[in-house]
């Protein structure tokens, strides 16, 4: 009876709320079960990826709950947990037969792009200039890697040693963890200086400060057209909460499969053949 609920629920079309009511109706506990275990025991990784390969749904359903709903699931979890808002989460995505390097490429956001680049990418995938300020606030947690931030802080043009739109002490701070020579991969800046392990607005106000840890952070509070949201955000800590479940919403749905399209797989590491 099960594996008939299972199939039927997988081959649904589209999105819904309630796609595991019948085939794994506690699948959202489960998910924050695991996920509230795994930020105990690592709360600083958990913010910048967190993984699930195996659940209580695996064991007792498998093949009903797909690694890409789980991800989703998880993600607005670990969100809410570290002081975010919480939405609720379309259900019934497949997950995809193809994962290759080469496709990531101009689809996902770089540090050294300039905001108009970065509105275009946006815009291609449905995605608004509120919803881009908004989802950069995920950097109110997790951590970036010196590279990403090193040309900001050492030769930055032959007028400024250090990005003139970055605070000076805060740049200098920097360059003990990171070096300009023999920089060590694994030495991590967190992106929100003053409250690293919460998400709130406080990243929206450091970037009117000069704190902002990337130039593509940085640039936002710049730019005449994602200035004003930035600025609103600051000051509203419920309107970035707002814009923010909003955007995710709308990013979850950005090229999902459903209905008999890709697969739902019994390990997330691996096609299931």
């Amino acid at each position: 009876m099960v594996a008939m609920g299972a199939e039927s629920s997988s081959y649904r079309l589209g999105l819904s709320f309630d796609f595991y009511d019948e085939t794994c109706p506690n699948v959202e506990n489960i998910i924050r079960n695991v996920v509230t275990q795994k930020l105990r025991e690592a709360p600083v990784t958990a913010a910048g990826a967190l993984r699930i390969f195996f659940h209580d749904c695996f064991v007792e359903c498998p093949g009903v709950v797909s690694c890409a709903d789980v991800m989703a699931i998880a993600t607005r979890d670990l969100v809410n947990l570290v002081g975010g808002p919480r939405w609720e989460v379309l259900k019934g995505r497949r997950d995809g037969l193809i994962s290759e390097a080469s496709r990531v490429e101009g689809n996902l956001p770089e540090v050294n792009q300039t905001i108009p680049q970065l509105l275009s990418l946006f815009k291609s995938k449905g995605l608004s200039t509120r919803d881009m300020v908004a989802l950069s606030g995920g950097h109110s947690i997790g951590f970036s890697h010196c590279k990403e931030f090193m040309p900001r802080i050492y030769g930055y043009n032959k007028t400024f040693d250090i990005d003139p739109t970055m605070d000076k002490e805060f740049a200098i701070s920097l360059r003990g963890p990171c070096p300009k020579s023999d920089v060590d991969p694994t030495v991590v800046a967190l992106n929100d200086l003053t409250t690293p392990f919460v998400f709130d607005n406080a990243y929206y106000r450091n970037l009117q400060k000069g704190f902002g840890l990337l130039a593509t952070d940085q640039m936002l509070v710049f730019d005449l057209s994602t200035k004003p949201y930035v600025m609103m955000m600051a000051k509203d800590e419920r309107i970035f909460f707002d814009y923010f479940a909003s955007a995710m919403v709308k990013l979850g749905n950005i090229g999902v499969k459903t209905g008999t399209e890709g697969e739902i797989r019994h390990d997330c590491g691996s096609f299931n053949s």
